[in-house]
């Protein structure tokens, strides 16, 4: 029987009726005592008769009271009065994320946001025990606060010994009209609502957290879409699409969603519990990634290094950029034929990490470590295991060139920094010197504790010890460059690429003993030896698994396809790994996705958009905002160079043309010029910095010439200095001035052990602000300009990338945790930041 409004349940007076369904009803309240109004779930009187019903019911109320979380619908009380039991709960006001589809599918950043916060809830909810088991729209409210996952009725606590905690008491959401219009619970054998119960669900099994996630697929598809993942005119029809069938993939239908989002919901409606992400954890840590990835327009510059000769892209990593791991199954590699049983899953990148180069899986197949840039723009060694989520930098490693490398036991990195070969034990402890390797790059450990690498254009490759010693030549080079060693399981043999231009090159073996080499008649990039009797390599962004016989070292079959859409740096680079145990690590180029500069308001709303999408990056506005300088990669050639593009009409001119990568454009004041830096004309790793008018027309202009690795940052008001940062084996990265008249002499303006990065000057020049992480973490700061004066700390819990108002009375940052934020700034005591 419904109960009016003024009736009482203990303390509590009912207002109105907020639904009814078949097993029960919720009702708006006010509890008398709080002065607070609540909702309260009445079982009805004929369930209150029975005993397994009340038990279940008093189940309910522990299972909803043991989960404390903001995304979780809060029990406040439960009661008895006369034969009436209730539950009292948090009165959450919105519209449950049912009503929200009825009007169409959500945009991606709210399937992301809310999808987030239901997967914490899950993941609260798992690690207390509990499966929901009835996760679906009608059950997910919206709020101002965010998403709340509402009614437990249906949840089973995984450490009970009794029969599953389900009341049965849903919300109103359990439709009394046609079964295929609106979802359907079932009592018994069956509990949930069929059109997001997992398969393992009809065969009987009990629900587990695996479940929930199949569950948790289908509300994700249909958040993205506006269409449930399945359907079925009839219940049998239903069950056997379920069953049987694959939902359409997401991107076929909401072209603009991001591929990641889509493989991740596809994992969750693996037919197979075991093939699905196992965590709730994981996933929400997905959809972060994921939504991070589609907001990073202000990540830190990317870092492009250029090796002169053959290595024009040795590595250029985007601020965009991901880290994607394909793992395909060991028959791949041990059997002929095609591939067979491929299993696919990706790992994203932390937040700390802006951007990612080539992955190096151990032989072992337990880690996996890269070059990656922190947000202060510091490229140094990452590793992390394949079991965990956890990702650690490696000491010593600052300032990397090339790639790291394993040693075959899978103990040890070793990685070329600062002018040295290191060694450093995994999974940690103190990183050792080899010997002195100025200009090496790329590298490999034998099987007889031999680590060769290569050098600089058409340096040899050399061969030294791994337990220290002095390098002695390898394999000399002719007229072509030599690189990128890879050894074969005698160690008495070392495979390696001679580069005839920039392209893809020759595969040939040597001897180690005398040096003796030989072609093997195939053409291609990169290569590593297999330990099933494959050599992959990279041709033409696939990769390759070629059958070898390690002992001749020469090729006894046809090439298998491995994986498409590789990415590529210069001279058919690939960015691959793989361990003994047959497990491929890569990096995908399909990751780098288009993106579009935007106007935006303060509120975060778009005003308006500039020119076409692409793979831009690296932007300078010039101070009229009439125009900006971008640099753009184009896809066809993986050129990046500079572009001008017009606010107003879009219309883009490209204004650099070598195929070396040019950096990091800003404009001078007076809008006709624009500086840039570029690895052209320097040799290893440096950049030089150029300038060029920003018509187009005349002559490039070299303004700096070193052999460091520089980033341009900011060219002042008054037109005086260029500002740009450099990395020093010995400081990291510091901050250097280049004045532009008199003799044109840098000098540094911050030099210490720390990390300084993205330097921006005041309007009136007065003042420099920056990042560093001089305290540990990534802060703002602002000095005198140029010093010496006093400093001012401006962000308060992690920032980068400052820049200031045209005025000077704002700043503003780009917080760690993804957020613009801006700080109002006056001149009271030389300078006074307000409160971000």
């Amino acid at each position: 029987m419904a109960l009016t409004p003024g009736t009482r349940l203990g303390p509590y007076e009912i207002v109105a009726p907020l639904g009814a369904g078949g097993m029960g009803e919720v009702y708006r309240a006010r509890d008398t005592r709080l002065g607070r109004e609540v909702a309260i779930k009445v079982l009805p009187q004929h369930f209150s008769a029975n005993a397994d019903i009340r038990a279940r019911f008093e189940r309910e109320a522990k299972t909803i009271s043991s989960l404390n979380h903001p995304n979780i619908c809060t029990l406040f009380d439960v009661g008895r009065e006369g034969e009436t039991d209730f539950l009292v709960m948090e009165l959450v006001e919105g519209e449950t994320l049912a009503q929200r589809l009825a009007r169409g599918a959500l945009p991606v950043a709210d399937v992301l946001r809310v999808g987030a916060q239901v997967a914490y809830a899950l993941d609260r909810a798992h690690r207390a025990g509990v499966i929901h088991r009835d996760l679906k729209p009608g059950n997910v409210m919206l709020t101002k606060s965010g998403a709340k996952l509402m009614d437990f009725g249906l949840a089973r606590a995984t450490d009970s010994a009794g029969p599953a905690c389900a009341s049965g008491v849903t919300m109103a959401a359990h439709s009394r009209t046609d079964a295929m219009n609106s979802p359907l619970t079932a009592e018994g054998s069956l509990v949930g609502t069929f059109q997001y119960m997992a398969p393992e669900q009809f065969d009987g099994k009990d629900a587990d957290a695996r479940s929930d996630l199949w569950a948790f697929g289908c509300v994700l598809y249909e958040m993205a879409t506006g269409k449930r993942a399945y359907e079925g005119v009839t219940q049998a029809a239903l069950i056997s699409a379920i069953m049987r069938d694959t939902p359409r993939p997401l991107v076929d239908l909401m072209p603009m969603t991001p591929p990641t989002f889509d493989r991740l919901v596809t994992a969750l409606l693996a037919k197979d519990p075991d093939d699905r992400i196992q965590t709730a954890h994981d996933v929400k840590l997905q959809l972060d990634w994921v939504a991070e990835g589609s907001s990073r327009a202000g990540a830190p510059a990317p870092v492009a290094i250029e090796r002169r000769g053959r290595d024009r892209l040795a590595w250029s990593i985007s601020a965009l950029s991901l880290l994607a791991a394909g793992v395909l199954g060991i028959v791949v590699l041990r059997g002929g034929g095609a591939p067979r049983d491929i299993a696919r899953f990706e790992l994203s990148l932390p937040s700390e990490i802006t951007a990612a180069g080539t992955p190096r899986i151990s032989p072992d197949g337990r880690y996996i470590v890269f070059d990656g840039v922190d947000s202060t723009g510091t490229v140094r060694v990452w590793l992390r295991p394949l079991a965990s989520l956890t990702v650690t930098s490696v000491p010593g490693s600052e300032g990397i060139v090339g790639r790291p490398f394993w040693s075959p036991d899978s103990r040890y990195i070793a990685f070329l920094a600062g002018g040295k070969l290191k060694k450093a034990p995994i999974p940690g402890g103190a990183t050792q010197v080899v010997c002195d390797a100025p200009n090496g790059y790329d590298g490999a450990w034998s099987s007889r504790g031999i680590i060769a690498f290569d050098g600089d254009a058409r340096e040899p490759i050399m061969a030294v010890s791994a337990a220290g010693g002095t390098p002695r030549p390898l394999v000399r080079a002719d007229s072509f460059s030599i690189g990128w060693p890879d050894f074969l399981p005698d160690g008495k043999h070392v495979i390696f690429m001679r580069v005839h231009s920039q392209g893809e090159g020759d595969l040939m073996v040597a001897d180690v003993g005398s040096g003796k080499k030989r072609s093997l008649n195939v053409t291609g990039g990169r290569t590593e030896y297999a330990s099933a009797g494959y050599l992959v390599y990279g041709k033409d962004r696939t990769l390759l698994a070629q059958p070898f016989d390690a002992r001749a070292a020469r090729f006894i079959g046809d090439p298998i396809p491995l994986a498409d859409d590789v990415s590529t740096g210069g001279n058919g680079l690939s960015f691959f790994s793989v361990s003994r145990t047959g497990t491929l690590v890569y990096s995908r180029a399909a990751l780098v996705q288009s993106y579009r500069l935007r106007w935006k308001d303060r509120t975060g709303s778009t005003l308006s958009d500039i020119g076409a999408p692409g793979d831009l990056n690296n932007i300078g506005l010039s101070l009229d905002a009439k125009r900006v300088a971008v640099r753009k990669m184009d896809a066809a050639t993986s050129n990046r160079d500079i572009w001008i593009l017009d606010t107003v009409h879009g219309a883009g001119t490209r204004l650099t043309f070598d195929p070396a990568v040019e950096n990091s454009p800003v404009f001078s004041p007076d809008g006709n010029w624009v500086a840039y830096n570029s690895g052209r004309g320097s040799s290893g790793r440096g950049t030089n910095l150029f300038m060029r008018g920003a018509n187009g027309m005349g002559d490039e202009q070299l303004l700096l010439r070193s052999p460091k690795q520089k980033d341009l940052n900011d060219w002042s008001r008054d037109g005086r200095f260029l500002i740009y940062t450099q990395l020093d084996s010995a400081t990291q990265r510091d901050i250097w001035v280049l004045p532009t008249t008199g003799n044109r002499t840098p000098f540094p303006f911050l030099r210490t052990p720390a990390v300084e990065a993205h330097p921006r000057l005041s309007p009136d020049g007065r003042l420099m602000a920056y990042a560093s992480n001089e305290t540990g973490q990534v802060e703002v700061y602002v000095q005198q300009f140029p010093g010496p004066g006093g400093k001012w700390q401006v962000s308060t819990h992690g920032g980068f990338q400052p820049t200031w108002r045209a005025d000077g009375r704002e700043m503003f940052y780009a917080s760690t945790d993804g957020h613009l934020m801006s700080v109002p700034v006056s001149e009271v005591g030389g300078f006074t930041p307000g409160v971000p």
